[in-house]
């Protein structure tokens, strides 16, 4: 019962760490590209073209500076709970960056995005219901075994192989033009730095509790290695935030790393040799509703839509006339100095360039929309 309750205190500890995490690193998305937009405003070689002028910028070190505790509170968070715990309530941390970059750095979010943040949340929430317990590793000694398996060193190959591939490769060629070439160095870097952070939560709980972690060789062997990987995390995630929109990286961001984490949480820890079938589901659907957030918030990012223009959508159809259902008749009218200001507004904001080039300011129905188009 004792081991129980320390469980639980453990559980809840790493939860309230792992969401606080959340909002330390959303918000530095945003203050890091608020450093960046003044850098480039200014005229300095900016971070997408090889330039590190932003490490004079204060905004730029106040959002390094936000990360790094968000990331401290993360690392404490893997130290008292399973990786596939604290790394899908990662998500989190789409919604505060996706809320804060419509405020501060007028990046809209419409309806789409809105409804895919809440199915982020959502499906992180299924996930830590259903994530998979991992195997106990109480030491050191015993984290050594784990990283000794041929399955993990394998994946740990192949990790470092392809992402000198990319950097060395496909990064000078592409990464100016595709998002994902930087977000996925930063991403399957990113693995191997959590294995890393909780092998150094492991070392530094045995070193409160009295032992000499410090003689160990494999604690100095942890912290140069997520030194190394967090550095290059860095530089790649400031060149994707440099060039591409805030509410663009983060999510995608998210769904890769989240990915590369679980694969190394599995392989090293063997979470799912024991794992129940509704487990596994709830698991896969959670991260599955995840995923279709994301397409949400990204695939449908730049369509102005809201939920005032949606009657006339549902009427007119997006093409003006070329809907297959008609839902009010042709000839209807609105009257009412209030119904056509009303009605003036939601097809100036569906329809901008009909309304302000073709109508001159005239109320738009079905029928001389029709006209226009």
């Amino acid at each position: 019962m004792d081991s129980e309750a320390a469980y639980r205190s453990d559980f809840y500890i790493g939860l309230a760490l792992a969401v606080s995490s959340t909002i330390f690193i959303g918000g530095s998305f945003i203050l890091k590209k608020k450093g960046l937009l003044r850098l480039a405003k200014n005229g300095s070689t900016r971070a997408g073209q090889g330039g590190y002028a932003y490490l004079k910028e204060w905004l730029w070190w106040a959002g390094l500076i936000s990360m790094g505790i968000g990331e401290a509170a993360n690392f404490a968070a893997y130290a008292f709970a399973p990786a596939t715990l604290v790394t899908p309530l990662g998500a989190l941390s789409v919604l505060v960056s996706a809320v804060l970059s419509s405020y501060f750095l007028s990046e809209r979010l419409n309806v789409h995005g809105k409804i895919g943040c809440l199915l982020c949340i959502f499906g992180s929430t299924v996930m830590v219901f259903h994530a998979p317990q991992e195997e106990e590793v109480a030491s050191l000694s015993a984290m050594a075994e784990k990283l000794k398996d041929p399955g993990f060193i394998v994946f740990a190959v192949c990790i470092v192989v392809s992402s000198m591939a990319l950097i060395i490769f496909v990064a000078p060629r592409y990464g100016q033009k595709n998002v994902l070439v930087y977000i996925l160095i930063c991403s399957v870097i990113g693995s191997l730095s959590v294995s890393c952070v909780k092998g150094l939560g492991i070392g530094i709980k045995e070193l409160f509790a009295g032992t000499a972690v410090l003689k160990e060789p494999l604690f100095w062997a942890l912290l140069v290695c997520l030194v190394i990987c967090v550095s290059i995390q860095i530089s790649y995630l400031n060149k994707a935030l440099d060039i591409f929109n805030t509410s663009l990286v983060t999510p995608i961001y998210y769904v890769f790393f989240t990915i590369s984490v679980m694969a190394c949480s599995a392989i090293l820890f063997k979470e799912w040799l024991r794992m129940s079938t509704d487990g596994a589901i709830g698991t896969v659907s959670g991260f599955l509703t995840i995923i279709i957030g994301i397409f949400l918030l990204h695939g449908f990012k730049d369509i102005n839509f809201s939920l005032d223009s949606l009657p006339l959508y549902l009427q007119l159809g997006p093409q003006g006339g070329n809907q297959p259902y008609v839902a009010l008749p042709t000839d209807e009218r609105i009257t009412g100095d209030e119904s056509n200001q009303t009605k003036e507004r939601s097809i100036k904001g569906c329809f901008p360039e009909s309304y302000d080039k073709r109508s001159n300011g005239s109320v738009v129905t079905q029928e001389n929309f029709t006209k226009f188009a």
